[in-house]
């Protein structure tokens, strides 16, 4: 009798544990058991390919359309996670994982949420990954969870709008923890809020002004449209195959460290815009057109001069998505005119500027619109591109 009531001890003591343990999972045993793969909006396949020791996950969006896709891995993790806890207001969940990406810079998020979740951005986090492709730590906490027994708790991590070609994104490991607030560790990366709010501008100390500015134009690859004009008013249309260029002049700002995001300000001249999108591609999908897409220019011509740069001087002989960052850093949507249309540039980004790995911005049509903004030559240049930061105090 002692001998059985010892080996149910021993048996309890590892049970107990084990069944309010956190969720880890470290891939190694070349399975993905209990994950589940989704995709929406776009044309894009995602596939979770075990591998030595971590998960792929491999995208195909070569049959996309318009670089609007997510992809995402889920699984509900609260069988593993101490609820008791996790519904306390002095405990909430982090998510962590190592990740690697196959090109860069590119964001990833991490999503949480439960089967009554309902606002779907209030646990988003995106994580801008630099410009390398060796491994990284990601991590989320949680703010006001509202998790309870009896509730799913889905983890995810997610990979969207990377461009039209071929990507994967590496996992090590995903964790999940239910952690005590005041003794939860910072974050690992750069957690961003998705879609944040747009700073005023007072909140600002630099306002650069666009030192080079100019349309380029595919189906004319040779010619220089620096003197393209709506009426008498010297524009940068967005349309498509037609795309501005925006590069400053930062040099005295290498070195620096960039506080918070950054914002650039567009003044519109016109809007020409209409399609019942919603109609053809359902809302999910609709809603996301008639907006301007923002890139990163990271190649090509690094000192490209408004006077005399093309689609095919720029590009130096290469394609386009090569040139540029293929995840856009915003869609925004577009004032009326004389408005200002105000693009919020992620601190990362902004960082990138002024280090001058990236060399400027890009702007592209998303849908069948056209938008002209004001250049630099302009008037008095007072409605000239304008791009607002902050810098870190040494």
């Amino acid at each position: 009798m002692q001998n059985i009531k010892t080996k149910l001890l021993i048996a309890l003591s590892i049970i107990a544990p084990l069944a309010h343990a956190d969720f880890f999972d470290d891939f190694n045993n070349h399975s993905v058991a209990g994950w589940q793969t989704f995709t929406g909006d776009g044309n894009a396949e995602l596939k979770l390919i075990p591998m030595d020791g971590f998960v792929r996950m491999q995208v195909d969006a070569t049959k996309d359309q318009h670089n609007i896709y997510w992809t995402i891995i889920k699984r509900d993790v609260a069988q593993s996670l101490d609820m008791e806890k996790l519904k306390r207001p002095d405990y909430e969940l982090r998510v962590e994982a190592r990740v690697r990406p196959s090109h860069s810079p590119r964001r990833v998020n991490f999503m949480i949420n439960t089967q009554r979740t309902t606002d779907f951005h209030e646990h988003l986090r995106e994580y801008d990954l630099g410009q390398t492709s060796d491994w990284q730590v990601i991590s989320m906490t949680t703010r006001n969870f509202d998790a309870v027994p009896g509730d799913q708790v889905n983890v995810q991590l997610g990979v969207t709008d990377w461009g039209l070609g071929e990507y994967y994104l590496d996992v090590d490991y995903y964790r999940a923890q239910v952690v005590k607030v005041k003794n939860a560790k910072p974050d690992a990366g750069e957690p961003l809020v998705y879609h944040p709010p747009v700073p005023s501008l007072e909140t600002f100390k630099h306002h650069a002004k666009v030192a080079h500015d100019a349309v380029i134009n595919s189906a004319f690859p040779e010619v220089n449209f620096n003197n393209w004009k709506s009426d008498d008013a010297r524009v940068l249309t967005v349309s498509a195959g037609q795309y501005p260029l925006l590069r400053w002049d930062l040099q005295s700002f290498r070195g620096k460290k960039a506080s918070g995001a950054g914002v650039l300000a567009l003044t519109t001249q016109s809007v020409q815009k209409g399609g019942n999108y919603v109609a053809a591609l359902g809302e999910d999908f609709g809603i996301e057109f008639d907006k301007v897409r923002v890139f990163e220019i990271l190649a090509g011509d690094a000192n490209w001069q408004q006077s005399i740069v093309t689609f095919a001087n720029f590009t130096q002989g290469k394609d386009l998505q090569s040139v540029i960052n293929g995840q856009m850093i915003f869609d925004t949507d577009v004032a009326e005119a004389t408005g200002k249309t105000l693009v919020t540039i992620p601190r990362p980004v902004m960082q990138r500027i002024l280090d001058g790995t990236t060399r400027g911005l890009l702007l592209q049509p998303l849908g069948a619109l056209e938008v002209s903004f004001y250049d630099s030559e302009h008037g008095d240049g007072s409605q000239a591109p304008v791009l607002h930061f902050n810098i870190r105090a040494k």
